[in-house]
């Protein structure tokens, strides 16, 4: 339940980072929490992409999903 959650809430991050030429793709959310993506796309060479991680996609799960504890790029 819990990765459809995280899936609906990605959809209201994608828009921002589609119109930079970037994506993210939910890759596995853990037991703990720990929600893992990959950033595609432009986002996936951006000298930001860390900061596009935990500033943005990151700030705003934690904010849509109190569960959510962490967000790791693989």
């Amino acid at each position: 339940m819990l990765k459809e959650e995280v899936e609906k809430a990605l959809e209201k991050i994608r828009p921002a980072l589609q119109a930079d030429g970037g994506d993210v793709k939910l890759v596995d959310v853990t037991s703990t929490g720990v929600v893992r993506v990959r950033l595609t796309g432009a986002c996936g060479c951006c000298p930001m992409s860390a900061h596009t991680l935990k500033a943005g996609i990151e700030q705003k799960l934690k904010e849509l999903i109190p569960e959510v504890k962490e967000v790791e790029q693989v």
